[in-house]
């Protein structure tokens, strides 16, 4: 996780919004269920990357229609395309096991 997200991630608005995603999604991966596949999800996961410039600003950050719940898997693919090539695990809260 990228130091300017660590406090982000831990506040209460965070908690709420991503509990809300999940709540929409049933506890499904969304990316998976437009495929017609049912399977848990994990990870809210921002439809926008996050950056310094507007983590701050709530209607990036905390817009449910930002947020969408995904499993691991589908949370791999769209950070192992975009970011860095590495694949990233999380725990069972949906944080980044860090290494």
């Amino acid at each position: 996780m990228k130091e300017y997200a660590k406090k982000f991630y831990r506040s209460p608005a965070w908690k709420v919004a991503r509990e809300a995603a999940k709540a929409r999604a049933g506890g499904l991966c969304e990316r998976c269920r437009r495929r017609g596949v049912y399977r848990p999800g994990r990870i809210a996961h921002h439809t926008v990357k996050l950056t310094p410039e507007n983590i701050n600003n709530p209607s990036v950050a905390l817009d449910i229609k930002r947020i969408e719940y995904v499993c691991d898997d589908c949370h791999n693919k769209e950070h192992k395309t975009k970011d860095d090539g590495k694949t990233y695990k999380f725990g069972i809260d949906g944080k980044l096991i860090e290494k």
